[in-house]
């Protein structure tokens, strides 16, 4: 069946030899955007990527991209590797010790300030290109058919506009939490908001710590992020430009996320789905690394991998994880790239980097250790691979609640950790059949649709290179008033209309009932 449906894919209509603009994200959002522009290339695109001079994923030459590199007078936060490590650091110290509520709320502000001088500095290669008047005009006759972008830092979105370009996402997160909430209906009470660990059924005090997190969530983007891009606007566009309305108005966005995994929720013709676009069939280890999993026998293998900022658990946290894969009959993989635990056991074996989507295929791994980043969590669904949860930052404590109200992982609070409660978690993980049998029927969900996502994906940029855009498909709702939108207008004129039947009303009967006693009192007279 996916063989039929991939070859109607590739003979249906598409576009030859077309030219698109990348303005990707760096860091592991650069790992789905290179994804989606090998294939484009593999198609026969022309892709050409802007980068700084200081990317540390995004590489100056590559043999399916082009790039336009911008110098900036310093580097973007997110393009320093130990950036995301030392955040890590001081948040779990502020965790774990209790730190007071003057601690709290300064480590809250450093936060905030960072992302303020992120944004900044993002906002600062637009004004590098808009003022390289060569490379603008270059820009311009190169006739590029789309741009593609993460709108992480949406900076390509400006640039967009003002080559007059149709836009394309490959989102999950901007700059106000997740994507939904800016193009699509998003009611706070049944839709989780970024940054609020609940599910979609939630108490009354977990729609008021809901909608608590919805309205910081504005007020950080209206008043710590968008300020930077406005400034952009009034200095480069027309007095009728907003930023916010460039972000709404993108025409598709493609939607790092499945239904499998999110919770039910509103959405809009324009929004595309294609979580899970990177998974495929696992390949052959390489030959040292199927040895050692071979020689696990019956008892199979665990996979651990917290991503780079593994780096950031203190050695007192690894030493304590160590402690309890050393009791178990399994053999553990281990993605470490911090200091070696002392008390690291003979049957656990630790890799700097790890074919972690050929492992979590093969047939002898049996549990997958994460932090609950979205590329991790995709690839264990496709495979059908429970998880033992161990959240460290930003969404991975709400992708890991997802799976565990599907009954598909067991989550630990890292701070919390021991060598005790966390072999009680493997132990539950491994011979507990319901997550496995949980995690499968996922993957089943997951697996069971008419075309493969990344195939979903590549179609959805060419459809909007073919029509030089989308715009049947997106709502102007966006360029309504905030009181038009949710119809208080109309509230207002049905309320004011109701009172005055009301008031007529009610001086109708009054001035009948004076007329009628007047009568009655000269006769009674």
């Amino acid at each position: 069946m996916r063989l039929v449906v991939s070859v109607c894919f590739l003979s249906g209509p598409g576009v030859q030899g077309g030219k698109i603009l990348v303005f990707p994200v760096d860091g592991s959002h650069w790992v789905n955007m290179d994804l989606l522009l090998q294939s484009l290339h593999a198609r026969g695109h022309e892709v050409t990527v802007v980068r700084t001079a200081t990317s540390w994923y995004i590489k100056e030459k590559a043999p399916h991209y082009h790039s336009i590199t911008i110098t900036l007078p310093e580097a973007i936060s997110m393009e320093e590797q130990d950036f995301f490590v030392t955040f890590l650091v001081k948040m779990l110290a502020i965790q774990k010790q209790g730190a007071s509520v003057m601690a709290f709320l300064s480590f809250q502000w450093e936060m905030l300030t960072s992302l303020s001088q992120m944004h900044y500095q993002a906002s600062q290669l637009v004004v590098e290109m808009f003022e390289n008047k060569s490379l603008m005009q270059s820009l311009h006759d190169t006739q590029y058919d789309v741009v593609l972008l993460d709108p992480g830092l949406p900076f390509g979105v400006l640039v967009a506009h003002k080559l007059k370009l149709p836009t394309v996402f490959n989102v999950r997160w901007i700059t106000s939490g997740e994507g939904h909430f800016v193009v699509a209906p998003s009611p706070v009470s049944y839709v989780p908001t970024s940054g609020c660990v609940v599910s979609d059924k939630m108490t009354f005090w977990q729609r008021v710590k809901n909608m608590f997190h919805y309205l910081l969530n504005i007020c950080i983007d209206r008043f710590i992020v968008s300020p930077h891009y406005d400034r952009l606007v009034e200095r480069y566009f027309d007095p009728d430009v907003s930023f916010y309305h460039l972000l709404q108005g993108t025409d598709i966005w493609l939607m790092r996320m499945d239904f499998v995994f999110e919770f039910p929720r509103p959405t809009m013709p324009n929004i595309v789905y294609i979580g899970g676009f990177q998974c495929k069939p696992s390949k052959p280890l390489p030959p040292e690394l199927e040895e050692f999993v071979q020689s696990s026998g019956e008892h199979g293998v665990i996979v651990m991998s917290l991503g780079t900022l593994v780096k950031g658990l203190p050695v007192e946290i690894t030493s304590e994880i160590a402690a309890a894969f050393a009791q178990l009959p399994q053999k553990v993989i281990w993605r470490h790239a911090g200091e070696r635990p002392s008390n690291l056991g003979n049957n656990t074996l630790l890799v700097k980097w790890m074919p972690q989507n050929d492992l979590l295929g093969h047939p002898k791994v049996k549990a997958f250790v994460a932090h609950g980043g979205t590329n991790g969590i995709y690839e264990s669904i496709y495979h059908g691979v429970p998880i033992i949860g161990l959240p460290l930052l930003f969404d991975q404590f709400e992708n890991l609640l997802r799976l565990e109200v599907r009954g598909a992982a067991n989550v630990l609070d890292v701070t919390k950790l021991t060598r005790e409660n966390f072999l009680e978690a493997l132990q539950e993980v491994l011979h507990n059949p319901s997550y496995k049998n949980s995690m499968n029927r996922l993957s089943d969900l997951h697996r069971d649709r008419p075309m493969h996502p990344l195939d979903t994906a590549l179609y959805w940029i060419e459809f909007v290179m073919r029509h030089k855009g989308a715009s049947h498909l997106r709502t102007e709702s966006y360029k309504m008033s905030w009181y038009s939108y949710h119809s208080l207008d109309v509230i207002g004129l049905l309320l004011a209309v109701l009172l005055m039947l009301t008031a007529v009303t009610l001086g109708s009967i009054w001035f009948l009932c004076s007329r009628l006693c007047r009568r009655r009192k000269p006769k009674q007279e």
